[in-house]
């Protein structure tokens, strides 16, 4: 039986609202991120689902809160879905990056996953545990309907591995996933999978 994953991403935080590279630092939720995690948790109890699966970052699980409380289900976090190391651009912006080392900007800009920032994870190997954690996720719920709060990069690496597009490509085919936006992904038995929605919005005027 087919499994619909909900993925949604996290709400704002501060480091996000200024274009910064979080990656794998806690940072928490902004009022905006918080507002956009009630908006996830009102969606959710118009349109149920059988489980929710979070990164265990605090930012995931805070936006996943509201939609637990209005199911009365427990999140379960999957290490799985924590968002890529950025190495030596956690907390800065890519224009600071850009300043400093513009050769390695701008092959980070032609290729992502050729050329990772100095000192981060490498995309490929992050596409791969995220994707192995959604079938992990999809194949716990056969069948089901299934939120999963995780984040921007991971989500658009795995997108791609699933949807057996370049993952070099991820930054141009998936330029961003909106906070608390809602994509639906339909995975199959088999481990393949089809993209139904994208960047859909949880019925908020929230940004």
């Amino acid at each position: 039986m087919t499994t619909t994953l909900l993925l949604a991403r996290h709400g704002q935080t501060v480091w996000h609202a200024e274009n910064r590279y979080a990656g794998v630092s806690d940072i928490g939720l902004t009022d905006t991120g918080r507002a956009q995690a009630e908006a996830l948790g009102r969606w959710a109890a118009a349109h149920p689902v059988d489980a929710i699966w979070t990164s265990p970052l605090s930012r995931a699980v805070a936006t996943a809160e509201p939609a637990c409380r209005a199911l009365g289900l427990v999140p379960r976090r999957e290490p799985g879905l924590v968002e890529c190391d950025f190495g030596v651009v956690e907390g800065r912006t890519l224009a600071e990056f850009e300043a400093e080392d513009p050769d390695r900007a701008a092959a980070f800009r032609a290729d992502p996953v050729a050329h990772p920032f100095p000192g981060a994870e490498d995309p490929a190997a992050a596409a791969a545990r995220g994707a192995a954690a959604l079938r992990r996720i999809a194949g716990a719920h056969p069948g089901g309907r299934v939120l999963v709060v995780a984040h921007n990069t991971l989500l658009r690496l795995v997108l791609c591995t699933l949807l057996s597009i370049p993952a070099g490509e991820y930054r141009r085919v998936f330029p961003r996933l909106r906070n608390a936006a809602i994509s639906e992904l339909r995975m199959n038995p088999d481990g393949s999978a089809a993209l139904l929605s994208l960047n859909v919005p949880c019925g908020t005027d929230v940004p």
